[in-house]
């Protein structure tokens, strides 16, 4: 099912994935999918769609399209068809039988309910690579409970490295839903890479990825430190427990620098060719990392003593020249104006039904080929011509609206 948006160079080029998805975990996925050439063909309630369309209205507003949604859905083909019906649950196994992939992060149990559930699937689409995420994973105590993103940090213990002490904080990017989605998204490559090199036409292997197991893989650092010490380690808003000095630190002129050290050497040419703190430099009390985090506060301080007489631009200049890794603090509102992206060319306009807006594009950068970055839909703006292309003539296609089918 060849569409304009797919490149002939692309990796995925000839991939048609089905998804029934909502919020922010399954989008990303299969927008990942599509950013390679997957055509994804996006399966939405008639009644309102993915209910990230409503989170808010800000694209193109007031009464535009959620932020949310048009980040995570270019690319995509919208298809509204009720899956109550029996006459929609039909069309849905119609676009089964041309698919490779159904992504689905449905509440527990619905694909069950719906027929479509990776063993049912296996019956009569064997071919497709059924994906479902779910909040939890099969066979625990928490499995049949819904889970979105904060739930999930909070139940990994995310929220609990993140913030201050007494004042946890959850991660402002939605982390859990977006690892969730790439670790999905690598899964089903892994998997077509593997039937294309292998040739193997039998059934295809299915794939569960929880938010739950996203983020306790993610906690691996602190989860490994409390696991071997018996500590559980306090947050330090923008600094890190595992080493020092590394920071934010406010500087003369009201901005903020983030200066960071890895190892012994960075250390030492931050004492010695940057606050000018030989003394520091030589105490065996911060000769290792470990003395360095035991004795942290000393440190910082002495580092804002010195950012105190210095304006950010002089920090940074001072930073670069003695090889230690600095970063301005910035607000959302001055990333949109940063030269690392203008200068490189990293945004691109995009179609939605409000009108064009810019975006950032993908990460990777691949030779000889660029993202698509093709529009956001519409609900139910591909739904005849998805039909059509399933053999439905405009009458059937109209009978079908008629009785609230299709939309």
């Amino acid at each position: 099912m060849p569409t304009p948006q797919q490149p002939a160079a692309a990796p995925l080029a000839g991939i048609t994935v089905v998804a029934l998805e909502q919020a922010v975990s399954a989008p990303m996925c299969t927008r990942c999918l599509a950013d390679f050439g997957a055509r994804v063909i996006k399966v939405e309630n008639p009644a309102g769609g993915d209910f990230a369309r409503h989170y808010d209205d800000v694209v193109n507003g007031p009464g535009g399209l959620a932020a949310h949604f048009v980040w995570a859905n270019r690319n995509k083909e919208s298809v509204a068809l009720d899956l109550k019906a029996p006459d929609g649950i039909e069309l849905l196994h119609r676009l089964l039988e041309r698919a490779d992939v159904l992504v689905s992060n449905l509440a527990p149990g619905s694909t069950a309910r719906l027929g479509i559930s990776p063993d049912q699937l296996g019956e009569r689409h064997p071919h497709v690579i059924a994906v479902e995420i779910d909040g939890y994973g099969a066979g625990g105590p928490l499995s049949q409970k819904r889970a979105y993103d904060l739930l999930a940090q909070s139940e990994s213990g995310s929220c609990a490295v993140t913030g201050y002490p007494g004042m946890p904080a959850k991660p402002g990017p939605p982390i859990a839903d977006i690892s969730t989605g790439l670790y999905s998204a690598l899964s089903i490559m892994a998997l077509l890479l593997g039937r294309a090199r292998s040739g193997d036409d039998g059934p295809a292997p299915s794939v569960a990825v929880s938010l739950f197991d996203t983020m306790t893989d993610i906690m691996g650092y602190p989860l490994t430190y409390t696991q071997h010490s018996g500590v559980d380690q306090q947050p330090l808003g923008m600094s890190s427990p595992a080493v020092s000095p590394y920071g934010a630190f406010p500087t003369r002129d009201g901005q903020t620098v983030v200066l960071g050290t890895t190892n012994d050497r960075e250390w030492q040419r931050l004492a010695r060719e940057i606050i000018g703190r030989p003394d520091l430099a030589d105490d065996a009390r911060f000769a290792g990392n470990s003395d360095r985090v035991a004795n942290r506060e000393v440190l910082d301080e002495a580092i804002q003593s010195w950012c105190d007489g210095h304006d950010l631009a002089e920090v940074q200049k001072i930073a670069d020249a003695a090889g230690i890794g600095n970063a301005r603090y910035n607000l959302p509102s001055e990333v949109l104006e940063h030269p690392q992206l203008s200068e490189r060319n990293r945004w691109r306009t995009v179609q939605t039904s409000a009108g064009p807006i810019q975006a950032i594009l993908p990460p990777p950068i691949i030779d000889g080929y660029e993202q698509p970055m093709g529009p956001v839909p519409a609900l139910g703006e591909h739904t005849d011509a998805v039909l059509a292309e399933l053999g439905l003539s405009d009458n059937e296609i109209h009978a079908l609206r008629a009785q609230g089918v299709v939309a």
